[in-house]
């Protein structure tokens, strides 16, 4: 039974260092879900390669750079009706400043242009002319007048259009 006494000592023994091992063991491990939870990295931020990059910045240029050159054509677009419109106003102001001028030394002259005055002049003083051709000379005067107007009005848009030219020659030349 000597025997079966030294078997059951190494026993003892050998439970006593596994139980040993099992406590250091349990005391590192037992740490371990926090170190897993230290040790975890955690990207904050994407790292993307440099190619990557320079592609993702040309995709957005090639798609927002069009997209601003239309923009800034239908603001030109709007900006030259706008000048248009303008110079289309001045015009016509001028035309109507030119004949408010014309009717008023018209109208410091008696209301008639001077031929006409002498014509009718003429008619009362008895040469002759009659109530007919006076009538007609008063339809001519006026489409004398008319035609007169209208001579004016081709001028200045001459002259409207020629400012035109030259401002969109200007903006060529830029």
């Amino acid at each position: 039974m000597a025997s079966l006494g030294s078997a059951v000592t190494s026993l003892k023994s050998s439970l006593s260092l596994l139980d040993s091992s099992i406590s250091i063991l349990d005391q590192g491990v037992s740490d371990f879900p926090r170190l897993c939870k230290v040790l975890q990295t955690q990207q904050h931020f994407e790292l993307l390669a440099e190619p990557t990059l320079k592609e993702a910045q040309q995709s957005l240029v090639d798609e927002i750079v069009p997209a601003i050159h239309q923009l800034v054509s239908t603001a030109e677009r709007h900006v030259h009706q706008l000048e248009r419109k303008e110079a289309s106003l001045q015009a016509r102001s001028e035309l109507l400043e030119g004949r408010l001028n014309n009717d008023r030394r018209n109208s410091s002259l008696g209301g008639n242009t001077l031929p006409f005055r002498s014509l009718k002049s003429t008619a009362s003083s008895g040469t002759g002319l009659s109530d007919t051709k006076s009538l007609e000379m008063k339809r001519l005067q006026q489409k004398k007048e008319r035609l007169q107007y209208a001579i004016d009005r081709l001028e200045l848009q001459s002259k409207q259009r020629e400012r035109e030219l030259r401002k969109s020659m200007a903006f060529v030349g830029e």
